[in-house]
């Protein structure tokens, strides 16, 4: 009797698309080269732009004198705005608070969505359910702007940094993505860490988000993009120029046309110019989403989706 020897089935590529359903047909030529066609268009309407402020940033003041402004073709390649502006002074400075209202803001945000999402997420637990009906009430009504500014100057709130967290420290929606996650994971593996005597706050630490990191990578996302990109806040309750973050910067040199204090010599001398000054600012402002969203793109469609689906 011959043996039979199970031949290894090779593994697919990890760029290969996955198996496709039997009920499906297999696309056209022309299906095909319709979507990359599209997709294409889709990247250069996003890519040229990007292009473009990159290539300004880096241009010299000549370069940009014979482009009559934003720069296309790279000539003269300098990164002297980039050293001016990481010189210190305006900007330097607000990056810095930009940098630090984020980590503060994001680690706060998170710390109170965990547990308020966890807690909801347990049925049992003393008046989830109204707490949740509260929640959801808040994000279709709200007291408006006027209320909420007074709130904050009577706190004594106005011209602190923490005026660029409190007020927009938790939003509900990621709390009920949160909520929905840690629903569906097993109970039985929860009352078995109970009966081994852990607490909840050990089951929420060494159980639950353990099993939950897909989520809680994209909503830390959504948290620190969202402070790192706020700005209103800062222009509404912030008096002091020296406290603006990055965003507001950036703000002020495009609508005023000016350049941050302490490069208007370098700008009068003919080293610099001020839309190269402009367009550094704004790849600052960029450069740190466009480099932390690819490591967390991986974790959306699950986190996401399991969050929504199962709450």
């Amino acid at each position: 009797m011959t043996a039979v020897i199970d031949e290894p089935v090779a593994k697919p590529h990890r760029w290969a698309a996955p198996p496709r359903p039997a009920w499906e047909e297999e696309p056209s030529k022309a299906g095909l080269a319709g979507k990359g066609i599209a997709l294409s268009f889709a990247c250069l309407a996003i890519l040229f732009p990007l292009w473009i402020v990159i290539v300004t940033s880096v241009s010299s003041r000549k370069t940009i004198d014979e482009a009559g402004g934003l720069v296309i073709v790279p000539k003269g390649i300098t990164f002297i705005a980039y050293k001016e502006l990481l010189s210190g002074g305006q900007v330097t400075r607000a990056a810095v608070v930009s940098i630090l209202v984020t980590l503060v803001g994001t680690l706060f945000s998170m710390t109170v969505s965990v547990l308020c999402a966890y807690g909801l997420s347990r049925t049992g637990s003393l008046g989830h359910r109204w707490i949740l009906m509260v929640l959801l009430a808040t994000m279709f009504f709200s007291a408006g702007l006027i209320p909420t500014y007074l709130l904050v100057q009577s706190l004594g709130l106005t011209d602190t940094y923490l005026a660029l967290i409190l007020p927009s420290a938790v939003s509900v929606f990621n709390i009920l993505v949160l909520r929905g996650f840690f629903m569906g994971i097993s109970q039985e593996l929860v009352d078995s860490a109970r009966i081994d005597g852990a607490g909840d706050l050990r089951i929420l630490w060494q159980i639950v988000m353990p099993l939950s990191r897909a989520v809680l990578a994209v909503i830390t996302l959504f948290y620190a993009v969202g402070y790192w990109s706020a700005w209103f806040n800062a222009s509404l309750y912030l008096n002091d120029q020296d406290m603006m973050p990055l965003q507001n910067v950036m703000i002020q040199l495009v609508q005023k046309q000016e350049a941050p204090v302490g490069l208007s010599q370098a700008i009068r001398t003919g080293q610099l110019s001020g839309l190269a000054i402009q367009m550094a600012v704004m790849v600052m402002a960029l450069l740190p989403v466009a480099v932390l969203s690819p490591f967390v793109q991986k974790h959306f469609k699950k986190g996401m989706l399991t969050g929504a689906v199962k709450g």
